[in-house]
């Protein structure tokens, strides 16, 4: 596909962006809103650009909007909210050369069947994943399936994702682009003194090991008391995000009481505030990272609760940005790898092809060249499962009769789905005599360091257990792998 797109590029790279093209962002969340926003910023200014947000149970409230909107040049009072029972003929009536589904990747699904069903003139749907799309899963693409165009931020992701799809057939198009909120990179070294915690919503998983981290972040503000620890979060107490969040870090923080030291502080707000007053930036796997990268602020990503897909950080193994917590309470930051930088989102701008590829599938369109991507299906059941997958991504906002009717029926089934396959997970696997023999043999030679190490043990970047040592990746529940994708 990507032969065919190229082949009918004659405009090339630079020359066909004076074309002008009407674009519509569609967005849910503070973090889709923040990534649509600033992807609209870095197309061609005299294209005609809109951003609209569909009323999800996520959508932000008017501070996270004007935080994800800042530095994009879109004000917050130019941006419609539609429902979703709207949202297809808004986006129709506008006739748009190019319609950006930024959102959740169950919302692309349906978005991209409602719209392209409402548009007389069928749309170029561009969709991706805001900051690290890593690791790569299947479902980002099954649920991105009718999108023309995937943007990807790094040349391993364009590597991963591609070798994803040529395994399960399917035939998507990658664009690269630089992340649209990283700044050029900084070569000054950080006039600030504020150590930035960039929290997660849903990493780490589990309250005992939040609590162990704002442990570790109580300590180092007792080692540094003439700097602020700022625990920066996304959302507020009340306010939504992309992620559901248990066991908040600001709510955690308050329960420390006068416990807390003076210099342990909740903040909220635009990360580039946040980091031009920063002396370092830890994180578990957050963008932030990357955003602390580009402005010249030194890293941790910490590694003691492994280093897995859950936990979203093998992107950061060989980075030389993995620490201990160790690290963290004696405030030793690291600088990253510059091979590992060409590789992962600090690109050249020159590989950067996205907007060529954009502007390729527009006139395959035009010509009537571009046959339509059929819908990848995730399950049987028809207008029932789509009923079904309408009502578990806007939950009480979706008041119809076949959203109830799709809940009633479906609940039980998927309890009894899950059911099986955990009996299957849980089930000792058949094993033929040959494969008993060639256990028996290697058991002798297998290292048993890696499986010695507890979950909160100290780890170097170097001696990371191996991915089977971590929390198994088939546990992880659906409603968590696909809020990540």
């Amino acid at each position: 596909m990507r032969d065919l797109v190229d082949s009918m590029n004659p405009l090339g790279t630079s020359a066909g962006s004076s074309a002008v093209l009407r674009v519509i962002a569609v967005t849910d969340s503070d973090s889709y809103v923040k990534w649509g926003a600033r992807l609209l910023g870095a197309m061609p200014a005299q294209w005609q650009k809109s951003l609209i947000v569909v009323e999800t149970t996520k959508v932000p409230s008017a501070e996270q909007m004007e935080t994800a909107l800042a530095g994009s040049g879109i004000h917050h009072r130019d941006v419609a909210v539609h429902g979703f029972s709207s949202v297809a003929a808004a986006v129709a009536s506008e006739r748009p050369d190019v319609v950006l589904i930024a959102t959740i990747g169950p919302l692309v699904a349906l978005l991209s069947h409602v719209i392209l069903e409402a548009c007389e003139t069928r749309p170029i749907v561009v969709s991706g994943v805001p900051g690290i799309g890593l690791p790569a899963r299947r479902k980002a693409l099954v649920f991105r399936s009718q999108a023309d165009l995937i943007v990807v931020h790094s040349k391993r992701e364009v590597e991963k994702f591609s070798e994803l799809a040529l395994e399960n057939g399917l035939s998507h198009v990658f664009g690269l682009a630089t992340l649209p909120f990283l700044t050029e990179r900084s070569t000054v070294s950080p006039a600030g003194t504020d150590i930035i915690f960039a929290a997660q919503a849903i990493v780490p998983p589990r309250l005992e090991q939040r609590s162990q981290l704002l442990g570790w972040l109580v300590q180092l503000a007792h080692n540094v008391p003439d700097r602020r620890v700022v625990i920066k979060v996304r959302a507020r107490p009340g306010e939504a995000q992309t992620h559901f969040e248990q066991d908040s870090f600001e709510e955690l923080h308050a329960l420390l009481g006068d416990r807390a030291p003076k210099n342990l502080v909740v903040e909220g707000g635009p990360m580039t505030e946040h980091l031009a007053r920063a002396g370092g930036l830890v994180t578990v796997s957050s963008t932030a990272a990357l955003e602390a990268i580009a402005a010249g602020v030194p890293v941790i990503a910490l590694n003691d609760f492994g280093v897995n897909r859950r936990l979203l950080n093998k992107v950061f193994r060989r980075s030389g940005l993995l620490a201990s917590s160790e690290d963290l309470i004696a405030a030793q930051f690291r600088v990253a790898d510059e091979q590992w930088l060409e590789e992962n989102y600090f690109h050249p701008a020159a590989a950067n092809d996205w907007i060529a590829q954009l502007l390729a599938l527009v006139n395959l369109n035009r010509a009537g060249a571009l046959p339509p991507r059929e819908r990848e299906l995730r399950g049987r059941g028809g207008a029932l499962r789509f009923a079904w997958d309408r009502k578990r991504v806007l939950g009480p906002l979706d008041r119809s009769i076949t959203g109830y009717l799709a809940l009633a029926l479906g609940t039980p089934i998927r309890y009894l789905v899950l059911a099986i396959k955990d009996l299957e997970i849980l089930a000792p696997p058949s094993t033929s005599k040959d494969e008993k023999a060639r256990q028996s043999r290697s058991e002798g030679a297998q290292l048993s360091e890696g499986a010695q190490l507890s979950e909160g043990a100290q780890l170097s970047e170097g001696a990371q257990p191996s991915e089977g040592a971590q929390l198994p990746d088939q546990l992880e529940l659906d409603v968590a792998a696909d809020a990540t994708v």
